[in-house]
């Protein structure tokens, strides 16, 4: 008996759809670099893969990282994550990592150029803003961002400050009209 191809049950799970060039997935945070996002004007944000030893990612999975001093470096067309401090595996033995060593970063050839390009301009540079896993896979969200003067990080202190406030203005009047 002939069936036809749109009324036959789909073969494989979740698992198909996500390497069928679905796009998305969990992530699961595991460090932050807020100070970046104080410090720089975001310009363009990538999504890296990470070259990790076996210990670094079992430390990475225990959430003790900090990106507060990284940066990205482009050197020989490869782009290497400076500064992150992924401390040592405490079950780990002689294989351990040495937790402030250089991490190359995987990116398509055309993202690697570009980045280039634009952090060789005054006043640019590349900073890691995230760590987390990805479908099981360690990622880093980095940024071509442009440094703030400070004039400009009290600005955007205030606009946050009168963002809240208006909001908290808003809630308290919802609050006042539900209740009379």
């Amino acid at each position: 008996m002939y069936v036809p191809k749109e009324s036959q049950p789909k073969q494989g799970g979740g698992a198909a759809k996500a390497r069928d060039g679905e796009k998305g997935g969990k992530r699961k945070i595991v460090a932050q670099n807020k100070k970046a996002r104080h410090d720089y004007a975001i310009i363009d944000t990538y999504e890296a893969g990470l070259v990790l030893m076996g210990t670094e990612v079992k430390s990475l999975r225990e959430g003790r990282t900090s990106l507060t001093d990284g940066f990205v470096q482009i050197d020989r067309g490869e782009a290497w994550l400076h500064n992150a401090h992924i401390p040592e595996y405490h079950q780990g033995s002689w294989t351990n990592h040495s937790a402030r060593r250089k991490r190359k970063l995987l990116l398509h050839r055309e993202e690697i150029d570009k980045l280039e390009a634009k952090s060789q301009e005054t006043g640019h540079t590349i900073v890691p803003l995230a760590l987390y896993f990805k479908d099981g896979r360690a990622k880093a969200e980095i940024a071509l961002a442009r440094g703030k003067k400070e004039y400009d990080k009290r600005q955007t202190l205030r606009e946050k400050q009168d963002r809240r406030e208006s909001d908290r203005a808003i809630a308290a009047a919802k609050r006042r009209q539900r209740g009379v």
